[in-house]
């Protein structure tokens, strides 16, 4: 019998570690243990089985929640702007420029951290790389805003066409400053991505093609769903071209660079040509920060959006780190998390529909809360000498999860209580204390790694995963004050669920 156990193989002890590892110890009981000695295996082998395993069965996840949202949304619910064929040949045209924009972006997410390595950058060195692109997000954002009415809607999508993909060929040096230079490009590149499309695509929608606002809701939800479905393929791609091809992580970068010149030729010969409004920038930002100022909702809403986010911004530098020294595919973790994101997206989808009837509120009470869970897992799954992968891995799934249903309803509420007109400005505002919280927390990160042996080694990573679950319960508190604050107010509900309802 013990040379039959000593048989077993090893593929198989490394899938049934990998399952134990996604879904628990309880549930693998009906399943018998293999008996060679766990100490034969290494934790990379059951690292990357965890990884396909978590994809698939997020994939198959996915599958099944949008097939029972489609049998429980009725028919009725469906916008007649479907039926409207000027209609969805405008949203062709937005969408081709704008899924290509969205592609390059997620083409760079898996092997950022990685590609530093690969160069031989220490982990303080890394940090200060992507503080560099926050400061340049925080430099930049009240820009953004100003930039499509002061150049032309159209002329800066071109011009963040032609940055990005600047910023992309910068990735083939090994200079620090040439990558500190892509790094500033990379954070005026992303900040235009976030408002300039969308600043396009309403000003054509109302002021140009003359359609119903209600119908603008039915671009966005479609881009969403294109936009999780890019991302996890997105992760698949690059993990073929880094790994499985050898081309190395640099190789992801140089593919993103003719999907940005297909968007560029897009916008140049689809989207027309516009006359720049000359909008001065001291006006765009006053009228975004009186609007912040002026009313108590906007400012907890952006309270909250700050906090969040800039913890996502956190998550993004920090993921890579805990978990590549156990050897996991980069591509496919980041798949399964894109996909634990999408999970989220269509959950959000359900739990706001008019057979669950939940709010918006309540479903970004729940975010913040998931978040707040992931990071207090992660200050354990993170304990210096004691690193637990799987662990960490379920946590930064739980994290994605979260943050599937937080933009939806942060979207929700923002588009109720944030003018049409002042938008842009606002939101400029938004994303200010955003990046300068997560330049702040990784500027702390790249302290304790420098000055104490943080890193991989010390504890730097566990005291930001603890400082970040500080924050989520700040983010909670202003989530309970916000629907306090609008308990029985009509622009924080969703129609149709309850129609006298309270958001809590």
């Amino acid at each position: 019998m013990e040379l039959v156990a000593l048989r077993t193989p090893e593929w198989w002890q490394a899938f049934y570690l990998g399952l134990e590892g996604l879904l628990g110890r309880g549930f693998c009981m009906c399943s018998p243990a293999p008996k060679v000695p766990v100490a034969k295996l290494s934790v990379s082998a059951t690292m990357l089985v965890t990884a396909y395993l978590a994809v698939i069965f997020l994939l198959a996840l996915c599958v099944g929640l949008e097939l029972t949202a489609r049998r429980i949304t009725p028919p009725e619910s469906t916008p007649s702007a479907v039926a409207n064929p000027a209609f969805r040949r405008f949203q062709k045209i937005f969408l081709r420029a704008y899924l290509l924009a969205l592609w390059a972006d997620w083409l760079q997410g898996p092997y950022l951290y990685k590609l530093y390595r690969h160069y031989s950058f220490l982990e303080s060195q890394i940090a200060i790389l992507y503080v560099c692109g926050l400061a340049s997000c925080v430099l930049f954002a009240p820009f953004s805003g100003w930039l499509p009415q002061a150049l032309g809607r159209r002329q800066t999508c071109l011009l963040f066409c032609l940055c990005y993909s600047a910023c992309c060929l910068t990735k083939l040096s090994r200079d620090y400053f040439v990558l500190i230079v892509g790094r500033i490009l990379g954070g005026l590149s992303t900040s235009l991505l976030a408002t300039t499309f969308e600043a396009w695509y309403v000003h054509q929608h109302v002021e140009v093609q003359d359609f119903p606002k209600e119908w603008i809701p039915s671009t966005f939800t479609r881009a969403a769903t294109w936009n999780h479905g890019l991302a996890v393929g997105a992760g698949l791609v690059a993990n073929l071209l880094a790994e499985w091809l050898h081309l190395g992580p640099v190789a992801p970068f140089l593919l993103a660079v003719p999907c940005l010149g297909c968007c560029g030729w897009v916008v140049l010969t689809d989207w027309g040509k516009e006359e720049a409004e000359g909008c001065r920038f001291s006006r765009s930002c006053h009228e975004g920060l009186r609007c912040l100022l002026s009313d108590k909702r906007v400012l907890l809403l952006g309270g909250v959006q700050a906090l969040f986010e800039s913890v996502l911004y956190i998550f993004v530098f920090l993921w890579t780190p805990v978990l590549d020294p156990h050897g996991p595919p980069l591509g496919i973790v980041f798949s399964s998390l894109m996909a634990a994101s999408m999970v989220g997206s269509l959950l959000y989808r359900l739990a706001t529909s008019t057979h669950y009837h939940l709010q918006p509120g309540h479903v970004l009470c729940l975010a913040v809360l998931m978040a707040f869970f992931s990071f207090f897992m992660l200050t354990f799954s993170t304990a210096p000498g004691q690193p637990r992968p799987h662990e960490s891995f379920l946590a930064f799934l739980l994290l994605e999860l979260a943050s599937g249903l937080y933009f939806p309803a942060v979207s929700f509420l923002q588009g109720r209580v944030i003018p049409e007109e002042k938008r842009a400005g606002v939101l400029a505002w938004f994303r200010l204390p955003l990046h300068l919280l997560a330049c702040l927390g990784l500027l702390a990160l790249h302290g304790e790694v420098s000055g104490m042996g943080g890193g991989e080694g010390g504890g730097g990573t566990r005291h930001m995963f603890g400082g970040c679950a500080v924050m989520m319960l700040a983010a909670l508190m202003a989530v309970v004050s916000l629907f306090t604050l609008g308990r029985n107010d009509a622009d924080l509900r969703l129609e149709g669920n309850r129609g006298d309802g309270e958001m809590f």
